[in-house]
């Protein structure tokens, strides 16, 4: 029977691409219009079989993680890429659409998150050996979208072309004091000080990222102008000349976007500016894959434009500018999983192998997520003041030019 309901789901879902599913007992079954790559998959446990049918979502990762679903050549991206490109023409049977609508219908409950689950949230990731991020980001360990300002572009030269590109649109001066929201291990925020004079304080719910940024400080002779707290970016109380924000917002959810954003609009001065980068959905609202949202990033959420600015519309702030970036998360992720794949003996020896399927999944179906579905990076500038910015964009390239010619040196 859940062979059946398998077959019956899969016809519905892919209508384009070629897949092949051999199931346990040894029969083969293709779909799609034979277009593409060929992607074929085992599904080598049958109790496997009928969560395949009920939440294909959840235990296609699931499934990988555990060893009961394999790939042959272990083309995770190209298993990723169909189903993506699939879903995202709203394909699917109809107990998935069921799930789908379900899922939306209590997404503002799985999306709450007042300090204390934010906190949780943000361990469960972010408090992982730092060894870990050591082996597959780049040396600052900015673990948010590179900016491949040219082609060429190696990772390392990416990443500090988004340090430069956020500084640009900061229009910062020295002496100026900086909130950066989610600070991370203190990449940003050390740049912002050394290069251009800025005093910043980064807030973080991550214990470790706290501990490695404040020891990143100290050793960089910076802890006169850089200073990092451990908590909620709520608590904060000061003001400041700029507040930035580069791959935090994912983990605000939607319930809390106008207290976000109130709370940027607080912490500004009259003249303030702030830079808020994220990951965002060219699709309408949706909600998070459960599988992302069980095992990676519980409690976040991608937003779509329409959600963000909505809240931002109900503050006193200025959009003075709104980029889209497009393949750059892409590229960064592949150079994430090059590096991971590296290095997966050591990433082993920190946790197990079960571990390492996790996250090379979580790192291929996040780059098919930019690369053929409907992700994408959103930076919004705001402005307590409308003239707090020029009037025209050309400052911006001024600015990276001469940012990435200082971190050149």
């Amino acid at each position: 029977m859940w062979a059946k309901l398998l077959d019956h789901g899969l016809r519905a879902l892919l209508v384009e691409g070629d897949l092949v599913v051999c199931l346990p007992d040894g029969r083969r079954r293709e779909y799609g219009d034979g277009t593409g790559g060929r992607v074929v998959v085992r599904v080598e446990d049958p109790g496997l079989l009928p969560r395949l049918v009920l939440n294909p979502a959840l235990a296609v990762g699931e499934g990988y993680m555990e060893g009961g679903l394999t790939v042959e050549g272990d083309d995770l991206h190209g298993l990723t890429g169909l189903a993506i490109r699939n879903l995202s023409a709203g394909r699917g049977a109809p107990w998935h659409r069921a799930w789908g609508r379900l899922r939306a219908g209590i997404r503002r409950v799985a999306q709450f998150n007042p300090a204390g689950r934010a906190r949780a949230n943000v361990a469960h990731h972010y408090d992982l050996s730092g060894a870990l991020y050591d082996l597959f980001l780049d040396s600052d360990r900015q673990y948010s979208c590179a900016y491949f300002a040219r082609p060429d572009m190696g990772l390392e030269e990416a990443q500090a072309a988004k340090k430069a590109h956020v500084a640009a649109k900061l229009c910062l001066e020295p002496g100026m004091r900086v909130l950066d929201i989610g600070c991370g291990w203190g990449g940003l925020a050390l740049s912002l000080a050394r290069d251009h004079g800025a005093r910043v304080m980064g807030v973080t719910l991550s214990q470790e990222q706290h501990r490695v940024a404040t020891e990143r400080a100290r050793a960089a002779g910076l802890s006169d102008r850089v200073s990092f707290r451990l908590m909620d970016y709520r608590d904060v109380t000061e003001r400041f000349d700029r507040v930035v924000s580069v791959g935090m917002f994912e983990h605000v959810g939607v319930p809390h976007y106008r207290e976000y954003f109130d709370t940027v609009q607080a912490r500004l001065g009259p003249q303030g500016v702030a830079l808020i980068h994220t990951i965002g959905r060219t699709a309408p609202p949706g909600t998070t894959n459960p599988w992302i949202a069980r095992y990676i990033f519980p409690g976040g959420y991608v937003p779509a434009l329409s959600e963000v600015m909505a809240a931002v519309e109900r503050t006193d702030l200025w959009p003075t500018d709104v980029e889209v970036w497009r393949l750059h998360y892409a590229e960064t992720l592949r150079h994430w999983h090059d590096r991971f794949m590296a290095n997966l003996d050591r990433v082993e020896a920190l946790y197990d192998a079960r571990f390492c399927r996790m996250w090379r999944f979580y790192l291929a179906a996040s780059e098919m997520g930019f690369r053929v579905g409907r992700q994408c990076v959103f930076q919004l500038q705001l402005a307590r003041d409308r003239a707090a910015v020029p009037l025209t964009r050309d400052y911006l390239h001024a600015g990276d030019a001469r940012a990435l010619a200082h971190a050149a040196e």
